[in-house]
């Protein structure tokens, strides 16, 4: 007998595409600016999406937004008011909800970040990656790292009192001390979350195409270890793989998803996901290319993809975002997010203890240390244990 499925949190992602230039490893559904940035008509655009987005919704309460990109700082202060205000006029988002903006460093955007803070943003997210000038322009950044770190401090003098600042490691020609300078540096301005991450050649960008050269396994595992100690000396709290913060500060949207909440997407390319009362979820996906989105923003063809998430799908769906949190999570959880009984996870969750990947407790999901380094192998248990023997039928 399946669980009961009970209604997550909801958020919001919302979907800015367009940078200064793409960066060599990017792969997120970014445009270089070519011309005038489309600013009214895109922020249109996106209004005429929550309209609809409003009436799925169903007067859930929004408790996080995330404005993401490519590179959201490119529009004005009084654009992101335009939208926030829109936003609040449409969608029931809570008096305390946590409205995150994505930032890059330079001159142009840091001026913007007071306006920011009047409009509603109260977390402000900084694409640093790293503060040695070398490292940035090989990674195709067209900021400095004085750059960088003038723009956290504009960020706090503004009024910023939560920042969280994106660093990258194991980048083409970087040593370990100079991964831990970059950490230092973080730690010395005083950030309450860090988003710490090793640089992937993923498929489909010019890094893919034409790989430059990387630590070795060996090095990686040294920069890793290195970073991670002196992080937690700082007293920052390692939350997920990649993510660090001080008690409190943790991303709430984030932490949303890994716990297979459901969020709204407006914008090119946003993916959301549903839970219904019906016990059904689904994934949906926009109009990945800006123009075309623009014009079809608030018709049923800026929804480009619309699918069920079938009972087969749900328990690996899960695991793969919940296992990536430190304290990963409780049976009962997982059962009420997926609407599944306790069985539907096995017989993963035996094979995956027995290997020592997942603590020896009945009762929760959670990662040992060796599970944590060796992420993906422990995935490819469930994925494993997935036979039609396995299956749980739906409803």
């Amino acid at each position: 007998m399946a669980a009961t499925l009970t209604p997550p949190p909801l958020g919001l992602y919302i979907h800015l595409p367009w940078c200064v230039q793409k960066c060599p490893y990017c792969d997120f559904n970014s445009h270089a600016l070519r011309g005038e940035l489309p600013e009214q008509a895109y922020t249109d655009a996106l209004l005429r999406d929550a309209d609809r987005e409003a009436i799925a919704a169903g007067g859930r309460a929004v408790e996080t937004l995330f404005i993401g990109g490519g590179t959201p700082s490119l529009f004005s202060a009084d654009a992101i008011q335009t939208l926030l205000d829109g936003l609040r006029q449409r969608l029931n988002i809570a008096r305390d909800a946590e409205i995150t903006l994505e930032a890059n460093p330079g001159t142009l955007e840091s001026g913007r970040f007071e306006g920011f803070l009047v409009a509603g943003v109260n977390r402000l997210s900084i694409g640093v990656q790293s503060f040695n000038d070398q490292r940035l322009q090989r990674l195709g950044r067209i900021h400095g790292g004085d750059e960088a770190t003038r723009a956290i401090a504009t960020a706090r003098r503004a009024g910023f009192e939560r920042i969280n600042v994106d660093l990258m490691h194991g980048l083409p020609g970087q040593s370990p001390a100079e991964a831990l300078a970059d950490v230092e540096q973080v730690m010395a301005l005083g950030i309450e979350h860090l988003s710490h991450y090793q640089l992937t050649l993923e498929p489909g960008t010019a890094f893919h195409a034409r790989p430059p050269a990387l630590p070795d396994d060996d090095q990686l595992a040294d920069i890793e270890a290195a970073c991670a100690e002196r992080i937690h000396a700082a007293g920052l709290r390692r939350y997920e793989v990649s993510a660090w913060a001080t008690p409190g500060d943790e991303c709430r949207h984030n932490l949303n998803y890994w716990r297979f909440g459901d969020y709204l997407a407006i914008g090119a390319g946003g993916h959301g996901k549903l839970s219904h009362a019906d016990g059904g979820i689904r994934r949906y996906r926009k109009q990945h290319l800006p123009r075309l989105y623009q014009e079809q923003a608030g018709t049923e063809t800026a929804t480009v993809e619309d699918r069920a998430i079938t009972a087969d799908e749900r328990p690996l769906e899960y695991l793969m975002n919940a296992l990536r949190l430190t304290d990963g999570t409780d049976l009962r959880a997982a059962m009420a997010r997926t609407g599944l009984p306790a069985s539907a996870f096995e017989p993963g969750l035996t094979e995956a203890r027995r290997r020592g990947l997942l603590i020896d407790d009945p009762t929760r999901l959670q990662v040992t240390p060796l599970g944590q380094r060796f992420l993906n192998d422990l995935l490819d248990v469930f994925l494993e244990a997935e036979t039609p023997a396995n299956r749980v039928n739906a409803g």
